[in-house]
C-alpha cells in the first residue's frame, strides 16, 4: 500500500510540472493566458457575385471579395465562412487561403465549386490567424 500510494504521489508531482511549464504565447498553445495585438483594427466588408446555375437549381455564391485588409494582415491565413439561413449561423461553405503578400486592399475567396445557393446566405464570417 505504501509503494502504491510512494508512486502515485511520483506521478502525481511529475504531471502537475509539466503543466506549471506550459505557457502561451500568439504563435503556440498551451494553457495560460496572453493578449494577443489583432493586425485589423477597423472592420473587414464582404460581397459576392452570383450565377444562376440549373443544378443547385437557382443562383449560387461565386467569388466573394473581401475588402478594407490593413497591411499588418499581408500574408496571413484566412478562413471566409457563409452563414445562414435566418438566425442558425449554420455553416454552408467555407474557404481557406492566404491573403496577399502585397500592399493589397482586397482578397477573394472562390466558392464557385461549392454550390451554395444564394437566397440561403444571410452572414459573412471571415477570420484571420497568424
Amino acid at each position: 500500500m505504501l509503494v502504491a500510494l510512494l508512486i502515485g504521489g511520483i506521478v502525481f508531482a511529475t504531471l502537475y510540472g509539466f503543466a506549471a511549464s506550459l505557457g502561451v504565447n500568439s504563435n503556440s498553445l498551451g494553457a495560460g493566458s496572453t493578449s494577443v495585438a489583432a493586425c485589423q483594427a477597423t472592420p473587414l466588408t464582404a460581397s459576392y457575385a452570383t450565377s444562376y446555375d440549373s443544378t443547385v437549381p437557382g443562383y449560387k455564391v461565386g467569388i466573394v471579395t473581401v475588402s478594407g485588409l490593413a497591411a499588418g494582415c499581408n500574408s496571413k491565413p484566412f478562413k471566409v465562412t457563409l452563414t445562414g439561413p435566418g438566425v442558425s449561423n449554420a455553416s454552408l461553405g467555407e474557404v481557406t487561403g492566404t491573403t496577399p503578400a502585397g500592399p493589397a486592399t482586397t482578397f477573394t475567396a472562390d466558392f464557385s465549386a461549392s454550390n451554395v445557393q444564394a437566397a440561403s446566405v444571410t452572414g459573412i464570417h471571415i477570420v484571420l490567424t497568424g
